[in-house]
């Protein structure tokens, strides 16, 4: 097939799962509510705490970029749950049996899963401002870090896409994918600086992907709290570049191993 119609084939597919997000309101409630009550969450119950020694607004606006990271991340996990689901149900089966290229099911499941993802950073970005965050920069650079956020939640999704392809079960991949995710999203600079972190763990903060994203987007947003000292590891002082040489490592290891994985799974 050429590479035309393996694009319209791709667009065809995440046009379907786009769909199926406005259509099926368990999905809908949940892209909608669940950034919303993270925001709240952090910003009130940990901002709470920060505030009784420091300024509670100051660390809102800290806060938001790594909420940011947390959840585009988390939300790239559905690509795995989908197909995961899709297969089990046989739709997967459905889709080879029409004259499309094999590679647009994958394709158009994490495309349609990054229209997910900016309606939850819109969502979430509306309920930051309500709480007193704000963008400290230029357009061109908060849109530069929501960018940055959508490739690299792109790039989860495709480990997510092999994932959601290797177990037949939903459930299997949503709780593996939680025990992975959650402690790389908490041993980062998403929820508190590096400094704050014991000896080891800083060192695993410093080289952790989670963690150059976090910190390239509150960088884009102009949301570095004053008086933070510069970073002193590589990864972080150049957090923008290796957030997205992260993205192409992945996404060069994990889009044919995904695929591959498709082929076996459909064969069998």
């Amino acid at each position: 097939m050429s590479t035309r119609t393996a694009v319209s084939d791709a667009y065809v597919v995440a046009w379907r799962n786009i769909v199926k997000i406005k259509r099926v309101p368990d999905l809908l409630v949940f892209t909608t509510l669940s950034p919303i009550m993270f925001v709240l969450l952090f910003a009130y119950v940990f901002g709470g705490a920060i505030g009784q020694g420091g300024n509670a607004q100051e660390y809102r606006e800290f806060l938001m970029a790594g909420i940011f990271t947390q959840t585009v991340i988390f939300g790239a996990t559905i690509t795995g749950a989908a197909l995961a689901e899709d297969l089990k149900k046989g739709v997967i089966d459905r889709f080879r049996s029409l004259p499309m290229a094999p590679s647009a099911v994958l394709t158009g499941r994490t495309v349609a899963d990054v229209a997910n993802n900016v309606i939850v950073l819109v969502v979430m970005s509306l309920t930051g401002l309500l709480v007193g965050w704000r963008i400290r920069s230029s357009v061109l650079e908060a849109l530069g870090a929501y960018a940055l956020l959508l490739v690299f939640a792109y790039a989860i999704s495709w480990i997510m896409a092999w994932v959601g392809m290797l177990v037949p079960s939903p459930e299997v991949v949503n709780n593996a994918s939680f025990v992975i995710i959650f402690p790389l999203t908490f041993i980062a600079v998403t929820f508190v600086p590096l400094d704050t972190l014991p000896g080891p763990l800083q060192t695993i903060a410093e080289w952790n992907p989670v963690s150059s994203a976090a910190q390239a987007s509150r960088e884009l947003f102009g949301n570095i709290p004053a008086g933070t000292p510069d970073p002193t590891s590589w990864p972080l002082q150049h957090a923008a570049l290796y957030t997205l040489a992260w993205s192409v490592v992945i996404l060069a290891v994990f889009v044919p191993l995904a695929n591959a994985q498709y082929r076996r799974s459909t064969s069998r």
